[in-house]
């Protein structure tokens, strides 16, 4: 069958008479393209979530059952027995490090990948030069090989690749350091469904979510690999929040410690209306509501003692097993999609290109938290927030550049004073401009055996590796 008649097929026309008005290497380009398509799932999507109807409210959502900050010496207890069995993972080289970095800096008005944003605010270090500080030390830490594969997209792989020639892997040995793209799926017209192109010759594609590592993984055979080296277990971050622990021993071992297939960190939640998932259970399951699904009176309950009832905010930080990852991949079950209406530009029948004032598509997206409920045992580890939450998403107000300095800025001055050094504040309070690089410490016990004795700062400071 040909591609015009696959296309026609599937009902979509319009998509097969553009093909079908090519010729020559045009023609062969978008016929390339189209026969990379599912569009039986595409045919799927289209009837499920392309007419605008909201999904479902989950019949029974309660809250999640999250392993708390140790308060008391028996919790501290727990926590050191779990820290103890992520360290062995670690030392004995049984974890692989992911980091989800596919996404561009539209939102921060910075072109290119979002990882070759310069976030810190002396030396200008940017976020993937610091996220392969934290490998670095990591690995020296554990005197442990630990993979680190980066997960691009399509839109970014290339600047993403070059970017790490052009530093020299930011200290890292090439080999050690791997690149897996994510898969992509094409935008739809919000109203009929139809694929839209970019060109006449083109598709417009866009990557298929952060859900889309699992069956990138395994189409790149690093799950394959990573079974054949003896690693189990995959620790992912995400490049935007340069607060977070990669590989995070206590959540490594709280996971092994459970035999669970996937585990995660939590935070508090600010209020009730900040926009970020929460934990909850499902149906019996555990998983994340997204912000914007979870209704106003559970998003606002609060329980005997005022706390949020629905605190637990994700992070996006997990951990889950590789033979999970291939039982989620080798068919059924499999993530679901989820909608996304986007402006996107298109060219029109007669090859026009079309710029949209409002959004006019539907890009379907998968997450990977929605692997949770497919888990048979999950834990969620709460961690402090202003210890590993500092996201730069926007560029301005919340979750910004300025406010993840504020957020660093606090932090490093906390592991400076608990060492016994005075930080210079404004009239704020607020700490002068700080940095330390993750080679010199990872934590504020690493800092204070690195400095010397009679360490003493008078304004902004930035330390280097020692």
């Amino acid at each position: 069958m040909s591609e015009a008649a696959r296309l026609r097929a599937a009902g979509q026309d319009a998509l097969a008479e553009a093909l079908e008005r090519l010729d020559g290497p045009a023609r062969a380009r978008l016929e390339a393209q189209v026969a990379e398509l599912d569009l039986d799932l595409v045919s799927d999507l289209v009837a499920r979530l392309v007419g605008g109807e909201a999904p479902p409210a989950p019949p029974e959502i309660g809250p999640a059952e999250v392993v708390p900050i140790p308060a008391d010496e028996a919790a501290r207890a727990r926590e050191r027995e779990a820290r103890e069995a992520g360290e062995e993972l670690l030392s004995a080289g049984r974890v692989a490090a992911v980091l989800l970095a596919g996404g561009q800096g539209t939102r921060l008005g910075f072109e290119g990948p979002k990882g070759v944003f310069p976030f810190a605010p002396i030396t200008g270090r940017t976020l993937f030069a610091h996220h392969a500080a934290k490998i670095a030390a990591l690995r020296a830490r554990y005197g442990a090989e630990l993979p680190w594969y980066v997960l691009t997209s399509p839109q970014n792989d290339a600047e993403t690749r070059a970017a790490f020639a052009r530093e020299e892997g930011y200290g890292l040995a090439p080999e050690s350091v791997r690149f897996v793209e994510q898969g992509t799926m094409p935008a739809v017209d919000r109203r009929t469904g139809a694929i839209l192109r970019e060109a006449p010759d083109r598709l417009a594609l866009s990557p298929d979510g952060h859900g889309g590592l699992l069956a990138a993984l395994r189409r790149h055979g690093v799950l394959r690999e990573l079974s054949e080296r003896g690693i189990g277990t995959i620790a992912t971050f995400q490049v935007d929040n340069p607060a977070l622990r990669p590989a995070r021993a206590e959540l490594l071992g709280h996971h092994a410690l459970a035999g669970a297939e996937m585990s995660s960190v939590a935070v508090r939640k600010l209020s009730p209306g900040e926009r970020m998932g929460v934990f909850a259970t499902i149906d019996g399951r555990t998983g994340i509501v997204e912000y914007s699904d979870l209704p106003d009176e559970l998003a606002e309950r609060r329980d005997a003692a005022g706390e949020l009832v629905f605190w637990a905010g994700s992070i996006a930080v997990h951990c889950l097993e590789v033979g999970f990852a291939e039982r989620l991949t080798g068919g059924r079950p499999s993530l679901p999609f989820h909608r996304a209406v986007k402006r996107v530009p298109y060219v029109d029948a007669d090859g026009t290109r079309v710029e949209p004032d409002e959004p006019n598509a539907v890009k379907f997206e998968t997450f990977l938290f929605d692997a949770l409920p497919f888990a048979e045992r999950t834990v969620t580890v709460e961690a402090a927030r202003e210890d590993e939450f500092a996201p730069i998403k926007n560029a301005g107000g919340d979750d910004s550049p300025e406010s993840s300095r504020r957020a660093l800025n606090r932090l490093y001055a906390r592991w400076l004073e608990a060492a016994g050094v005075t930080v210079p504040r404004d009239e704020d309070g607020e700490p002068v401009d700080l940095e330390i690089d993750p080679r010199r410490a990872l934590d504020a016990d690493e800092l204070r055996a690195s400095l010397p004795a009679g360490f003493a700062i008078t304004g902004r400071t930035a330390l280097g590796p020692p």
